[in-house]
């Protein structure tokens, strides 16, 4: 065999495989490459969360976690995903944060509560969270960022014992820890891909979808010397309810058709 017949047929090998890692995300319809299976990040996500429960409070304020798990049922009907074992816990934490793992692992931190004020404005942060999981948006990442050299071990190697550089990696992928969650910088598509499906999400499961406009206010108002918007891979307050304005004529159908 030449050198040209081994090139192509390892240029055939590399598009067979690229062809075979192109998934189409939901509801938006964007084509993204991943690596890692559907197996293996479930198995990623489900050792991260328990992971991260072990090292992390639980609520003790029963109506509270008893609202997480209501408002988080309504939006994983919503999602229908029956291949998801769904879970939503309420953890002490004044950071204001949230996120949701493969498999329908959520964490709420007490300290959104204040942000989101009642049920509608947290189907907010658990549809927009929800949205990133079910896009799958932490594989994508590990199959296209730095992290792309994991993306083939399963939670067996990476939580059990293995290098903390890389389970922290891990962790960062999926949107847990300080600092992230509703405010991890997922890539800007992937943020925006997160509010329109979020929002959609948080409609069929029957929340007035306008009241996301009046959480990302809230969130504004709160933040003291943000970085311009070039300089973050999270879009602006401001871009952001632009295009949920944009996108609000769709998600009233869908909200209204759920009243009728």
């Amino acid at each position: 065999m030449t050198h040209l017949h081994r090139w192509m047929l390892a240029a055939g090998s590399a598009l067979a495989l690229l062809a075979a890692a192109c998934q189409t995300v939901p509801v938006t319809g964007r084509q993204q490459i991943i690596l890692i299976s559907p197996g293996e990040e479930l198995s990623l996500g489900e050792a991260a969360y328990k992971k991260t429960l072990t090292s992390s409070k639980l609520s003790q304020d029963q109506a509270a976690a008893d609202m997480v798990r209501r408002v988080g049922q309504r939006i994983a009907a919503a999602a229908n995903r029956p291949d998801y074992q769904w879970e939503f816990n309420l953890v002490e934490d004044q950071t204001p944060n949230a996120f949701a793992l493969p498999g329908g692992k959520v964490a709420v931190h007490t300290g959104i509560l204040p942000f989101t004020k009642d049920e509608t404005g947290l189907a907010v942060v658990m549809g927009h969270e929800i949205a990133h999981a079910i896009a799958r948006h932490g594989a994508e990442r590990m199959s296209t960022g730095l992290l792309t050299g994991i993306a083939g071990k399963t939670a067996a190697i990476v939580f059990g014992g293995g290098d903390p550089q890389t389970e922290q990696q891990v962790e960062q992928a999926f949107g847990i820890g300080a600092g992230v969650g509703v405010m991890l910088p997922f890539g800007r598509n992937q943020e925006s891909e997160a509010d329109e499906i979020g929002l959609f999400l948080m409609a069929k499961a029957g929340y007035d979808p306008r009241q996301s406009i009046e959480f990302w206010k809230r969130m504004e108002q709160a933040k003291d010397g943000k970085p311009p918007e070039f300089l973050s891979t999270h879009p602006s307050d401001e871009t952001r309810i632009k295009r949920i304005e944009g996108w609000m004529p769709e998600a009233m159908r869908i909200y209204e058709a759920q009243a009728r």
